[in-house]
């Protein structure tokens, strides 16, 4: 049990630090603008020897009494494989990981796994390549976890009164490694982060522990509070709720967010609300938001709506974004509440608020529903009904995520020609800009590789602009408000704690009464949902924590990045980090092409980070506390 173990140790050790060199150099732009090598292997050394402590303690402790046994050997050699292949298969699928995520491996992998139908569809799809060489590499490390270790390598017979003396040495070097330092608190992530850029930090873990902290993590789902400093309840509130444009008492003390609010827009009927939610396209993409030109739709129906110039996302993924728009709901470290076991029944959304005055409220998504718990939530919190892929009428292209946007828009058209007069809200999700990149044939002309993101974003354009020609002329149009809005960018990344260029999103108003308007005004998801109550003229309670944009104008953007909060004032912004000081940057936004400038500002402003504090804070305490819904 001792050789194994020392030939465990030695060849975890060789695999981990030789794919820290390899992902190290194949980002090494950032790595050397970080610090360099020597940080990324001396942190990476640190934490592979506090995993394999704990991986090696048993048999290393039991190494003394059993080793000379056969069984003990043989049941150690496969704990060892086991093990062996459990890191490998992790660090095989880091490279990927990080093209899309922009880190290794996290709690998205427990995410996706709880969905293998859609997710093991996308891979085979758009990744056949690389699952082929990942199958390979497997295989090939199966054959080594053979040779490596052996069932009938057996210890020498120690002697009884050694035994224990040993015992107690390896359960002192054990702890140790384990422990990591000599420290109050032991190891952690943030003692071996050295730079501002959290991709190049995650190089310094492994993928196999950087997996188990983050299921170590959601144990308490991951609050806010145990990532951020601590701030008094009261305190809390008042800053949140003044920066609401709340006064007074609370209208229910129960419910500190909840407030009446009155429409600025008076009609003698309120209108019909849709909600068009865009998969991952970014500000990056829109030519009228200074992108790349790949939306001619989009860039169009700007000049016949109110276009937000300055809109931003909330988050990185598609139940964030969901979150913010649908709920008005803050961002935290903790997974969206889309998720969250305590807010499937009773959370606060906008189809409960107008469930309440009679309108019904449906949810359109062309893949399967249960995708992210999106069918629980909004079946639990205010939905009707959810017409998801399988109730489909004649689609005509499936991908790997479902039916395609315009299947989707032309379930929309068909339903809400249907309506007739009677009051509705549509929540419409598409599919398509989401990789493997697949869309029917014909609607657009590809450039470059067919199956691209660039291609899949003209085709989502292009569904979105025969959905609108065709609802112009439709019955509804005249007495529906349309909120065309991202729920994310497409690919979230960069060297800085918060990657601010990448939070910028489209968000259009159109339709009954929206006069044509451009927009600067710094926004954010979370304004929204008010802006929407307000247009189509119903008064309300609720306790979003968003502006109507009809009345006020709020300067302010929050973001979600990984365990990141930025602050977003004006040109300020505060960035929250886990065990770090808050920084504060002076921003300067920059076209596609250029780069944006984040000069730092010492020392931060400490009411801009109260502020930030307040909010980072808050949603995590709403959700565990059950103050978010209505009374």
């Amino acid at each position: 049990m001792r050789r194994l173990t020392v030939r465990f140790i030695l060849a975890i050790l060789a695999l981990l630090t030789l794919s820290r060199l390899g992902l190290s150099f194949w980002m090494w732009d950032r790595v050397e603008a970080a610090g360099g090598l020597w940080p990324v292997l001396f942190g990476g050394l640190r934490i592979d020897v506090c995993l394999l402590s704990m991986v090696i303690a048993l048999p290393a402790l039991l190494s003394p009494w059993f080793g000379h046994r056969p069984l003990a050997a043989r049941i150690t050699a496969w704990w060892f494989r086991i093990w062996w292949m459990l890191y490998v298969l992790l660090e095989v699928s880091t490279p990927q990981f990080i093209a899309e995520y922009d880190t290794r491996p996290n709690r998205l992998y427990f995410i996706y796994l709880l969905n293998p139908k859609e997710v093991g569809s996308m891979l085979w799809q758009g990744y056949k390549g690389v699952l082929l060489a990942a199958f390979v590499v497997l295989v090939v490390a199966a054959w080594m976890a053979f040779k490596l270790f052996p069932t009938r390598t057996r210890d020498p017979f120690m002697s009884w009164w050694k035994r224990p003396i040993v015992s107690i040495l390896i359960a002192a070097v054990v702890f140790l490694g384990a422990r990591g330092t000599l420290e109050h608190r032991p190891i952690n992530p943030a003692k071996v982060a050295f730079s501002s850029d959290s991709m190049v930090n995650s190089l310094a873990l492994n993928s196999l522990y950087s997996v188990f902290d983050a299921a170590y993590r959601m144990r308490d789902e991951r609050s806010s509070a145990a990532m951020y400093p601590s701030m008094p309840v009261d305190r809390m509130n008042t800053i949140v709720r003044e920066k609401a444009g709340l006064t007074g008492a609370p209208l229910d003390a129960r419910y500190p967010s909840l407030h009446e609010q009155k429409a600025t827009v008076r009609r003698d009927k309120p209108l019909n609300v849709v909600i068009i939610l865009q998969e991952s396209l970014g500000a990056q993409y829109v030519g009228s938001l200074g992108g790349r030109d790949l939306t001619p739709n989009i860039d169009k129906l700007s000049k016949e709506g109110w276009m937000f110039h300055r809109a931003y996302a909330t988050g990185t993924r598609s139940v964030r974004g969901i979150e913010a728009v649908t709920a008005g709901f803050l961002p935290s470290v903790a997974d969206a509440v889309v998720k969250l076991p305590r807010s499937q029944t009773g959370f606060f959304t906008l189809a409960q608020v107008l469930g309440k005055h009679g309108y019904h409220s449906r949810f359109v998504y062309g893949g399967e529903s249960h995708f992210d718990n999106m069918r629980a939530f909004f079946l639990g919190n205010g939905f009707n009904e959810v017409i998801d892929r399988p109730k489909f009428v004649d689609p005509v292209f499936e991908g790997s995520w479902g039916a395609s946007d315009e299947d989707m828009f032309n379930q929309v058209d068909r339903l809400l020609r249907a309506d007739g007069d009677k009051p509705v809200f549509t929540l419409a999700f598409s599919v398509t800009n989401h990789s493997p990149w697949e869309y029917p044939e014909g609607r657009i002309k590809p450039v470059g590789d067919p199956a691209s993101v660039d291609n899949t974003v003209r085709y989502a354009d292009w569904a979105l602009g025969q959905f609108f020609e065709k609802a112009k002329q439709a019955p509804y149009w005249d007495n529906t408000v349309f909120l065309v809005i991202a729920d994310h960018d497409s690919r979230v990344y960069g060297s800085i704690p918060v990657p601010v260029r990448h939070f910028q999103i489209p968000a259009l108003l159109l339709g009954a009464g929206i006069t044509p308007r451009q927009d600067d005004r710094l926004v954010s998801q979370i304004d929204m949902g008010p802006t929407l109550l307000s247009l189509i003229g119903l008064d309300n309670v609720n306790p979003m924590l968003g502006a109507d944009l009809t009345q006020r104008d709020p300067n302010r953007a929050m973001m979600q990045y990984a365990d990141n909060f930025g602050y977003l004032q004006g040109d300020k912004l505060l960035v929250l980090e886990p065990a770090k000081a808050p920084r504060e940057f002076r921003y300067e936004a920059a076209p596609v092409g250029r780069d944006e400038v984040y000069t730092p500002i010492e020392p931060a402003d400490p009411v801009l980070t109260e502020e930030a504090l307040a909010h980072a804070l808050w949603a995590s305490w709403a959700y565990r506390e059950g103050k978010y819904r209505l009374p």
